[in-house]
């Protein structure tokens, strides 16, 4: 059976080291940020009978919301829909850049006991906003496809 946690644990590693940007598994990361990722996850689809196979495949899908929000340190100002959508950007190509060369993935995703088999979009609702809090947000999925390393 191939475990949640360290999948969760290791795309949300991945996100923030690739892009910079701070994630907060469920939400908003500690500290005064003005641009956040917001990570959840989504939905599972098992082939076959994960709990007593140890090779069974699964499809991990999580929800990625990149948000633009107010600088803490400047009272007026507010989020942008394009610093959302750039982040959304960056979030794709975390997780579905491809080296030209090789065809290698650009950001391995590595995790223990367990191979990522494929990578691609599961939805793409695309951008909300809450002018109210001058928060622009931008919400995607990714689908993770793994079988036991």
């Amino acid at each position: 059976m191939i475990a949640r946690a360290p999948v969760t644990m290791a795309f949300s590693a991945l996100l923030a080291s690739a892009t910079g940007i701070p994630v907060g598994r469920g939400r908003k990361p500690a500290g005064d940020h003005s641009r956040y990722y917001l990570l959840h996850s989504i939905s599972a689809t098992y082939s076959g009978a994960p709990y007593s196979d140890f090779n069974e495949d699964v499809s991990f899908v999580y929800q990625v919301t990149p948000v633009s929000g107010p600088d803490p340190t400047r009272p007026d100002s507010y989020g942008v829909a394009d610093q959302a959508e750039w982040m959304a950007d960056k979030g794709r190509e975390v997780a579905y850049g491809r080296d030209p060369a090789t065809g290698l993935w650009l950001h391995p995703l590595v995790i223990p006991g367990a191979k990522v088999t494929g990578r691609g979009p599961d939805a793409e609702p695309g951008g909300s906003s809450d002018p109210a809090d001058a928060i622009m947000s931008y919400v995607q999925r990714f689908r993770f496809d793994l079988t036991p390393a």
